[in-house]
């Protein structure tokens, strides 16, 4: 993608946890993160987010990546490339992390807390029974430094926990949202550090955007709660806060979130099925952003058309129906070498140029093989009725006429229409029927050529002795 530069130029990023396949969800907002920084001339960044080291894989990581590179979203820094940012790996950031936690517990702002999951589970319930909201009630807040070693002379590894502050009210502009206003007293204190060391989410996630100069953080408007708790922390720190937008998630076209149920949900099950990345894009840009251009988009223009204004707050709906419209707009646009490329059977070009328009993804072009040199599976009723109706006198006809016709489907039907006075549909419907197996498809002069005479006269005639 190329775009303009402007003096609006953003520096965006796209923050993943290498923990499974790329969700379509996920890719939509690394999608509108390039096009935004794609649009201003400004810088999109890859930041590998792996403290969660039991569930982290360096495969997921190095897929989620190839995926990316398919779908054209290349990053300007990056894991693989480096960058003034660097390291872009999490897991490699730790230092940063432990000096940062190290400044809040000294000025008062963050604290070591000793509760166990079945402490919390309690507190939890007792709030829930008097009719409050689950929040963490401070329990450790003001413990004494006797209190915390004595909790730590039995062991217990403690979290540590950001101190709200009480009585302040957390103010920003969403993007997406608007202007946002939240009080501190809704907020418990929360884990900014877990009990094996590693750094939450909530904390490296916010420190690393204002490290690396994130000037607008997209994302799924799950993470909207998330915002005020991290611009506390950023304040507190005296980082610098980016600007956030939080966009509508992506659900099925059932309304429910998007799950394997809904069928494929992972750019690799797309791309392995055969859609194309041009396909898969100009749909993302449609879910949840209303451009300026209703039909197709090659890649390279789309940040042109996108208008971070336009971000929708509403969930999105994905359809697959509508991904195989731009499926098919996509392969109008492509040449017949690209096709043979895209189908990776070795076909040749006119077979190529003779199935374009009728498939959708590379397994469609099969049964069309099976036409032209293979076995035609078992007909389907409506094929059974067309042949039936002809008659084994009519394929036997055929059958004849072949040998004065060769494959030339006009000399064909024209030797055919004289010996059995049928024409139109009731010509053509059953010779179709007959030779491929279906009663729709391409065009049937060119696919009769492709074939062998053998091949054809054996089809004609097992309709003439079985029909």
């Amino acid at each position: 993608m190329s775009a303009s530069k402007d003096s609006s130029a953003v520096i965006t990023r796209f923050a993943p946890s290498p923990t499974g396949s790329l969700h379509l969800g996920n890719a939509r907002t690394a999608f509108f993160s390039h096009l935004w920084a794609r649009k201003s001339g400004g810088r999109f960044i890859l930041r590998i987010e792996d403290t969660d080291v039991a569930r982290s894989q360096l495969r997921f990581r190095d897929e989620l990546m190839a995926e990316m590179r398919w779908l054209g979203l290349t990053w300007d820094e990056g894991p693989d490339i480096g960058g003034p940012s660097a390291p872009y790996s999490q897991a490699e950031r730790g230092e940063l992390y432990q000096s940062l936690f190290a400044r809040l517990a000294a000025d008062g702002e963050a604290y070591p807390c000793y509760c166990t999951a079945e402490d919390l589970e309690l507190s939890r319930k007792l709030q829930r029974m008097a009719g409050k909201p689950p929040r963490y009630a401070g329990t450790c807040r003001h413990l004494t430094g006797a209190q915390r070693a004595a909790q730590e002379a039995r062991g217990l590894k403690p979290t540590l926990r950001f101190a709200v502050p009480n009585d302040r009210i957390i103010e920003f502009i969403d993007v997406v949202h608007g202007p946002q206003r939240v009080a501190s007293s809704d907020i418990g204190d929360f884990i900014i550090r877990r009990d094996d060391g590693t750094a939450a989410f909530f904390f490296c996630n916010a420190v690393d955007d204002s490290a690396m100069g994130i000037t607008q953080v997209l994302r799924g408007d799950d993470h909207l709660t998330n915002t005020p708790r991290q611009l506390m922390m950023l304040d507190a720190l005296g980082l610098r806060r980016p600007a956030y937008g939080h966009v509508g998630l992506l659900v099925g076209a059932d309304g429910a979130p998007l799950s394997k149920r809904h069928g494929s949900t992972s750019v690799q099950e797309f791309r392995e099925r055969g859609f194309l990345p041009a396909a898969i894009l100009n749909q993302l840009l449609r879910l949840g952003h209303t451009g300026d251009v209703d039909g197709w988009l090659a890649v390279a223009d789309m940040p042109a058309h996108f208008r971070p204004e336009h971000l929708g707050r509403a969930p999105a709906r994905f359809d697959e129906s509508q991904l195989v419209h731009w499926q098919k707009e996509t392969l109008e646009r492509m040449s017949a070498q690209q096709i043979s490329s895209w189908l990776g059977s070795g076909d040749s070009p006119d077979f190529v140029e003779l199935v374009r328009h009728n498939v959708v993804l590379p397994a469609d072009a099969s049964p069309w093989r099976a036409v032209v040199c293979g076995e035609l599976p078992p007909l389907g009723k409506e094929e059974q009725g067309v042949i039936a109706a002809a008659g084994p006198a009519f394929f036997a006809a055929a059958a004849d006429a072949l040998d004065q016709s060769s494959l030339d489907l006009k000399q064909l039907t024209t030797i055919l229409k004289e010996r059995t006075g049928r024409k139109g549909a009731d010509l053509f419907m059953p010779l179709r029927a007959a030779l491929t197996g279906q009663i729709h498809g391409p065009e049937l002069a060119p696919l009769l050529k492709l074939m062998s005479p053998a091949m054809v006269r054996h089809r004609l005639k097992s309709h003439a002795q079985n029909s």
